[in-house]
């Protein structure tokens, strides 16, 4: 699937969450007639992947149980199914079994799994098995623990070292399209964070094809943003677009953005900077 994506230039993924607990409000659609009309919106906007959630990861949530996190998912899956079904969509899930009932459902999607396969040990031959993209990202310990956890002697280093491990064992076990996410704002400080961003492309890690692994950046609306401008997530656009243009110009990929029409517009003016110079 993922070799429909145009890598020539950055692609914008969107994001929509169908869980009342996501961070950021304006990203939440709680039923079918909303998601209907965010996914449209979306891809007339130029996303190129809708990025569907129904299980929040923001810092000190609380998972829901696998059913719940399904029968949240499902009313969107249908009408992905229904209404948009040449779409190209990710599921945002680090749950096996949920991946399994969506493929039955839907057929191909791209797994977005903030865990790189560590919540559920079944995850990664079940994106082998159903020969489905892969996107890992990384983080340490959980929702509830894991800003407890950002003692890093080289950020960029140690997120290097986990990715390049996840993507040669991801091979091994036969998953052959692989994203790879740094996972801005899990597991990392503020200062973290930039110096991640600032290091960004020392993550371009080679496949065995001798190609780059695709970078994903997700960046938009964070605390990494808010906190440091002291403002609401809300509040935060114009300053997430500054970053992801950042993102870009050090070798992201794929930007997972709330806001698609704004991130399109910033890749179209980089696209003109870089013919222009």
């Amino acid at each position: 699937m993922l070799n429909n994506i145009k890598t020539e230039t950055p692609q914008v993924m969107g994001i929509i969450n169908m869980s009342p607990d996501s961070f950021y409000p304006g990203s939440r659609c709680l039923n079918e007639n909303e998601f209907e009309n965010r996914f449209a919106t979306m891809i007339e906007d130029g996303a190129s992947i809708i990025d569907i959630g129904a299980c929040s990861t923001r810092p000190h949530s609380i998972p829901i149980s696998e059913e719940e996190e399904w029968e949240r998912l499902k009313p969107a899956l249908k009408k992905v199914l229904r209404v948009f079904p040449q779409s190209l969509i990710s599921i945002d899930t680090f749950r096996a079994n949920i991946v399994e009932r969506a493929f039955d459902f839907v057929g191909d999607f791209i797994i977005n799994d903030i865990s790189a396969g560590e919540d559920d040990p079944k995850m990664l031959k079940m994106a082998a098995k159903l020969e489905l993209p892969y996107i890992a990202m990384h983080k340490r310990g959980t929702p509830q623990n894991m800003q407890d956890k950002c003692d890093y002697k080289d950020v960029t280093m140690e997120v290097k070292e986990y990715l390049s491990s996840f993507a040669k064992k991801a091979e091994e076990i036969g998953i052959k399209e692989i994203v790879l996410d740094p996972g801005f704002g899990f597991a990392k400080n503020i200062n973290q964070n930039y110096q991640l961003l600032n290091n960004l492309s020392e993550l371009k890690i080679k496949n065995k094809k001798g190609e780059n692994y695709l970078l994903l950046a997700g960046l938009s609306r964070k605390s990494m943003i808010y906190k440091s401008l002291s403002i609401s997530p809300e509040e935060a656009l114009p300053a997430t677009s500054a970053l992801e243009l950042t993102a870009i110009l050090n070798g992201a990929n794929i930007i997972r953005a709330h806001d698609v029409k704004e991130a399109v517009q910033m890749i179209k003016l980089h696209k003109l900077l870089t013919q222009n110079r």
